[in-house]
Order: C-alpha cells, then sequence, then structure tokens
C-alpha cells in the first residue's frame, strides 16, 4: 500500500539498488560532459567551413550589399533607417585598439564592421556619403563611441532627419520596435522560467541551477553544430539533453535529498553549489570565449515601420508555439492536472493514487527541455554563447517567476513578458548597461507590494 506521506519513505534509501541508480546518473552526467569536451574545443580551434550566409569567425549578412572581409569573432553593427525607410549605400567606420575597419550599408539599411577584439571603437558615418535630402537629426553625435558589454556582437543605431516632427516619427518607430523585441525576449524568458515554476510548484525547490541549465543547451547545440550536424538536429538533439539532464538531477541529487526529508532552505544552498560547480565544469571544457551559432547574424525583415530580425522573429514564433503546446498539456491532459495537483498539495495528490515523484520526474524532464531551448534561443538573441549565459538572465527569470505569481506557470508566462518588455524598452532611455537593473526594480517592488505576485496565491509566501 502507498504511503502518502514521502518523508516515511526514508528506509527505501537502503535497498541495494540505490547505488547502482545513482551511477547510472553520473554515467549520464559523464556523458553529457564528454560532448562538450568533445565538441567545443573542437570548434574553438577548427570551426569548419562556413555557412552560406552566417559562419563562425566573420560575419555575411543576408539582404546587405557589404560584408566585412576580415574574420572576427567580435562585431558592431547597426540598421540606417529615415522618415522614409532604409537608407542604403551609407559608408560607416569604426576605429580603436589600433583598428579600422568599415562597411556600407545593404538593402535593408544593415551595416556591419568586424572588429579584432572586444572594447571601446569610435564609429562614425560618411555624411557625404548620405542620400540628397537625408541628414543626421541635430541631436545625433558623429562620430560616437561604442563599447562592448559581455557579448561578442555591440549595435548603435544613428537617428536622421531634421526640426521636430521628423525627431517624433523615429521615436514612435523606435518604440514599437523596443516593444516587439521586449515581447519576443518576454517569451523567450517565459520558456526558462515556466520550468522553473513548475519545478518550484511541484517541490517548493528555489533551483539557482536553472540559469546552468540554460547554459547547457546552448553549448551542447554549438557542440553538435561543431562536429557538423545541421543546426536543426542540433537543436533537437540538445533540447533532448537538457530534458536527461533534468532527469539525472533529480534521480541522483534531488530525489534522495527529498527522502532524507531535507529542508528546503539547505536543498537551495545545494542547487547555489551545483550551479557553481556546473558553470565552471562547462568554462572546463567550452572555454571562456563567446561562440557563435551557425546562423547567428540574420536579416532584417521589414514589417510595415517596425523592423525586427528574422531570429528574433523566429524566436517569437517558437516561443509562442512551444508555450501554448505545454498550457495545453497542463490543463487538457492526464499528467497535466496531476502535475497541478502535486504542485496544489502533494500530500493529498499521493493520498488519491497520484505517484507524486513520478509527476516530481517528468517536471525535471520538461523544465529540462524548456530551459535548454531558451537558451538556444537566448544564444541567438545577444548574440552567442558563453559559459556564463544562463547565469546573465537567472536575475530576469527569478523576476518573471516572482512577478506573476510563484508556483503558476501562467503567472510565469505573464510575468516574463511584463520583465521582457520593460528590459527592451528602458533603452530608449536608459544605457543598455543599466538595462537589468530594471529586473531587481520588479522585484523589489512586487515583494514590497504584492508579494504573492499577480496571479500568485498568498499560501506560496515563504
Amino acid at each position: 500500500m502507498r504511503r502518502a506521506c514521502p518523508t516515511a519513505e526514508v528506509p527505501i534509501l537502503l535497498t541495494p539498488s540505490t547505488p547502482a541508480r545513482i551511477r547510472r546518473s553520473l554515467l549520464l552526467v559523464i556523458g553529457f560532459l564528454a560532448i562538450v569536451l568533445l565538441g567545443a574545443p573542437a570548434a574553438q580551434a577548427s570551426p569548419g567551413p562556413p555557412a552560406p550566409a552566417t559562419h563562425y569567425g566573420s560575419f555575411a549578412l543576408r539582404g546587405t550589399t557589404a560584408v566585412q572581409a576580415q574574420e572576427f569573432d567580435n562585431s558592431i553593427g547597426g540598421v540606417l533607417r529615415g522618415a522614409d525607410g532604409p537608407i542604403v549605400d551609407v559608408t560607416v567606420t569604426a576605429s580603436g585598439n589600433g583598428f579600422e575597419g568599415e562597411a556600407t550599408s545593404g538593402a535593408n539599411g544593415a551595416w556591419r564592421i568586424g572588429v579584432p577584439e572586444q572594447g571601446t571603437y569610435e564609429v562614425a558615418i560618411d555624411e557625404e556619403t548620405l542620400p540628397e535630402g537625408i541628414v543626421l537629426a541635430e541631436d545625433q553625435e558623429n562620430p560616437r563611441e561604442v563599447t562592448f558589454t559581455n557579448t561578442s556582437s555591440a549595435t548603435t543605431l544613428f537617428l536622421f532627419g531634421e526640426g521636430i516632427t521628423t525627431q517624433q516619427t523615429p521615436f514612435l518607430e523606435t518604440l514599437a520596435e523596443r516593444a516587439l523585441a521586449g515581447f519576443s525576449f518576454g517569451l523567450l524568458l517565459a520558456l526558462s522560467a515556466v520550468g522553473l515554476s513548475l519545478i518550484f510548484g511541484t517541490t517548493g525547490l528555489t533551483n539557482f541551477a536553472h540559469g546552468e541549465m540554460v547554459t547547457f543547451g546552448a553549448v551542447v547545440a554549438f557542440a553538435f553544430a561543431a562536429i557538423g550536424l545541421p543546426i536543426a538536429v542540433a537543436i533537437v538533439l540538445a533540447v533532448i539533453a537538457g530534458g536527461l539532464l533534468g532527469y539525472v538531477q533529480d534521480a541522483g541529487l534531488w530525489k534522495p535529498l527529498r527522502r532524507r526529508g531535507t529542508g528546503l532552505v539547505p536543498m537551495m544552498i545545494v542547487s547555489i553549489g551545483l550551479a557553481l560547480a556546473l558553470r565552471y565544469i562547462i568554462q572546463l571544457f567550452f572555454g571562456g570565449a563567446t561562440q557563435q551559432l551557425p546562423g547567428s547574424q540574420s536579416e532584417i525583415i521589414d514589417l510595415g515601420s517596425v523592423s525586427i530580425s528574422r531570429n528574433n522573429l523566429t524566436s517569437l514564433t517558437v516561443s509562442l508555439v512551444i508555450i501554448l503546446i505545454v498550457a495545453f498539456l497542463l490543463l487538457r491532459t492526464r499528467i497535466g492536472k496531476a502535475t497541478r495537483a502535486v504542485a496544489d498539495n502533494p500530500a493529498l495528490a499521493a493520498a488519491s493514487g497520484i505517484d507524486v515523484d513520478r509527476v516530481i520526474r517528468i517536471v525535471w524532464v520538461v523544465g529540462g527541455m524548456l530551459a535548454a531551448l531558451g537558451g538556444i534561443l537566448w544564444a541567438y538573441y545577444r548574440p552567442g554563447v558563453s559559459y556564463n549565459m544562463g547565469q546573465q538572465i537567472l536575475l530576469l527569470i527569478f523576476a518573471g517567476v516572482t512577478l506573476g505569481g510563484l508556483g503558476t506557470v501562467f503567472g510565469a508566462l505573464l510575468g516574463s513578458i511584463i520583465v521582457g518588455l520593460f528590459v527592451e524598452i528602458s533603452t530608449i532611455w536608459l544605457e543598455a548597461d543599466l538595462k537589468y537593473v530594471g529586473a531587481l526594480l520588479i522585484l523589489i517592488l512586487v515583494l514590497l507590494f504584492r508579494p504573492q505576485g499577480i496571479l500568485g496565491r498568498r499560501e506560496r509566501i515563504g
């Protein structure tokens, strides 16, 4: 007969089958790390033949007329747009750190210059190459300084026109573009936030290692792509690997701790240690440099007066479809209803005949897969893959979960979209380096005025 209380099953840990189970879990972890070890260093040493449009070490934008000849891993870029649309055939130069380079804006106004190292560069537009009747806006600096901030790609924008009327039009376009980018970024965050919220809802664990699960997906996708697999296949395999990582974590670590009756605070501290261990293991095998996934530089698509990169549009679509599938599974399927029952009251769910451990294991697998996919999309959004990329957005993920409501999947979705919009729109007024500070501000305000979040319940607090 099943016992409703998990803590009553502690003697099961002493059965002979437990060591074998743990050994199998450790072997799976070693297998994952072997993928990174064999794939990532090889990619750094010999990236292989370039793809037709975008490849490792150089940049070639579809829809542009200029291709940067030097093969550099870092780049500065932007889009030149006026009141009437893209501005083409304009020369842009970048100089600094003993380097000088130039590019010409393409048919969609996009330009990009590869640079040998990250740092501060002086970017200037050759105003003599501007089309007749188009001038820089009065308050635009030319040249201006551009500084890299933890990514291999820096962006700068110039406004064109004259007088008050032309100043208003670019602002509205910029606001619309930032809002669209924020919605795309919010859905990207939601993929990881939904997985984190599911884990918290069913186990009560605040998992600080979730950021490393995000990083793991991007790193494994890069490793598979580096050994010659098509990027679509690499992404599918990386998502599966993320699910296996979630399975291994629960089977080898979290389930034994739950059965021993370990408190939530000690388990949270264990998750912090696990996050540090995974982060620096990934750094050991992957390296500290930022690498690019195939197709990381994509063309700009014009949607009326708003522009968005093809990668961001694809990320928005994929994220929305996956979230709708997860919502359907939670609302309409038997396992989804069991998951919601466990999240609401684990003891009552167990007494009703639900296999709580099985539900939690499925939640870890799904959470790992969502985190891995979120990491891959984040690598295209930044763009770039690095060993600490998950850590960089962990605060934003927590902010989305807290704002929406702890333990509520739809709250995590709503909160993440709000955080994404806030982060991107704030760049209109704030420096790019300060945009993530808004996530901390959201956390503080929510905890002060509505600690249960928008859709959360007060029982979840604490």
